[in-house]
């Protein structure tokens, strides 16, 4: 389990001592999103699949396979690792169910904190990053930001693009049309092409707006594990 491998021996046989093994059958549901989370899940063998809603959030639906070495649960050891935590559980954000005979330790909700004061010990920034990379959570999120990044990215690019196209066209207009048609005639080419180009721009920009709106309002940044607070 890769949130493991910087604990020396001592942490980890602790930790060991707290674990209970467990074993899920096919097609079994071991959490579903919105109920109290009173334990936190590292996969040994099997699959298993986690996905969300959002809290029934319309259009919104994100799943993903778990495997040997990744965890369910982290919304647990966030709250165990918050020295001002109340005393309810955890809500999960997550549904997960097994895709196949699954093998499992667990740490249950008072274990959790014990395991928590360890973690603190390590004060490792490469701990943060591991457990971002595996939480679900934070994979989620991320996709929907760099998502919506790419949306603004793609805005911008579109509204320069049409800008340049109707500098283009307006120049066109004054030098080789102005001579072939009346003063008149021109400036009216221009409006009409100007105003053709603000209404192409508008309309692209709008749509650009809804597409990158959806990822970012559907879903929040997940909560930060404070790895770094001195235990009590």
């Amino acid at each position: 389990v890769p949130m493991f491998e910087n604990m020396d021996e001592q942490l980890l046989d602790a930790m060991c001592d707290r674990l209970k093994p467990m074993l899920y059958t096919e097609d079994s549901c071991i959490i579903r999103e919105g109920d109290p989370v009173n334990e936190m899940l590292f996969v040994m063998r099997g699959y298993l699949e986690s996905m969300t809603t959002n809290g029934g959030q319309s259009g919104f639906f994100n799943s993903n396979v778990l495997k040997g070495g990744d965890f369910c649960g982290e919304e647990l050891l966030t709250w165990a690792l918050d020295p001002a935590a109340v005393s309810n559980l955890p809500s999960s954000t997550r549904t997960v169910k097994t895709l196949s005979e699954v093998e499992a330790f667990v740490l249950r909700a008072d274990d959790l904190k014990f395991v928590a004061t360890q973690f603190r010990k390590l004060h490792s920034k490469q701990l943060q990053h591991t457990f971002r990379f595996y939480s679900q959570q934070w994979r989620t999120w991320a996709a929907c930001f760099i998502q919506a990044a790419w949306h603004r990215y793609c805005r911008k690019k579109l509204e320069d693009s049409l800008f340049e196209k109707e500098k283009r066209l307006q120049a066109a207009i004054v030098s080789d049309d102005s001579t072939k048609l009346s003063l008149g005639a021109a400036l009216y080419a221009s409006r009409f092409a100007g105003n053709m180009m603000r209404i192409l721009r508008r309309n692209a920009t709008r749509k650009a707006r809804l597409q990158e709106r959806v990822p970012a309002r559907l879903l929040q940044k997940p909560a930060e594990p404070n790895f770094f607070a001195v235990g009590e």
